[in-house]
């Protein structure tokens, strides 16, 4: 019995990029030889302009027609059934890992990586701007995975940063000659998805107001219960 395998969006965008390099280097090589033809044409022989506007005509048709296909992928996209799946988050509580965490309730939180034993590690919490917020320099030096709480003050002043912002995480750790050793930082996003879409073929969730890849999802839960309780009767 024949079996049927699905088309993914990524694979439709795949084709359609490759489509549209070919076409870049058909478009190229034309240009050179309509070039090369109007340069050495016969004078009393001229070429006839219907041809070449016609090919001209027919390369903007194929244009259009990957155009057509980019939003066709993105339908395919929404269709491929990661769009399901982010919709039956709306309304949970949901955890994803990504490059930045969201400062909440005066803390952010981040997991890092060291790749082998250091003899210094330096820790710092970056804003949007790239600024240097906070330093930190703990006392945990040895490989293997950490995490690290940011109580949300800068460094320099004590002052308090305002929940809501993103902060990136960057770990500098070194080896007793003063060589770089590899690490790896994520940070960590927690809230409840209030919105799904689909972008360029990507289906993305916004969590605590921020976008998302689903893929970036790691966990999902029941939204906490906030019904309100029932005001204690007058005396």
């Amino acid at each position: 019995m024949a079996t049927t395998s699905a088309t993914s969006g990524a694979s439709v965008i795949d084709k359609i990029n490759n489509s549209r390099n070919q076409l870049a280097s058909s478009e190229e090589t034309f240009l050179k030889l309509l070039t090369t033809q109007m340069k050495n044409q016969d004078p009393l022989s001229p070429m006839d302009s219907n041809a070449f506007t016609g090919q001209i005509v027919q390369m903007t048709g194929v244009e259009q027609q990957l155009v057509t296909n980019d939003l066709l992928a993105a339908l395919v996209g929404m269709n491929d059934g990661g769009i399901a799946d982010a919709v039956n988050m709306m309304g949970k509580q949901a955890t994803a890992e990504t490059d930045t965490s969201v400062l909440k309730d005066g803390k952010a939180n981040w997991s890092y990586t060291i790749g082998r034993n250091a003899t210094s590690v330096k820790i710092e919490v970056l804003d949007k701007y790239g600024n240097v917020i906070a330093t930190k320099l703990p006392d945990d030096m040895s490989k293997g995975d950490k995490t690290f709480e940011w109580d949300g003050k800068d460094s320099t002043t004590g002052v308090q940063q305002p929940n809501g912002a993103a902060y990136t995480l960057r770990v500098t750790a070194l080896d007793g000659e003063g060589t770089k050793i590899a690490t790896t930082s994520k940070g960590r996003i927690e809230g409840i998805v209030t919105a799904v879409t689909n972008e360029s073929g990507q289906n993305m969730v916004t969590i605590d107001g921020v976008k998302v890849p689903i893929s970036q999802v790691i966990g999902v839960t029941n939204a906490p219960d906030k019904t309100p309780e029932t005001p204690a009767e007058a005396a």
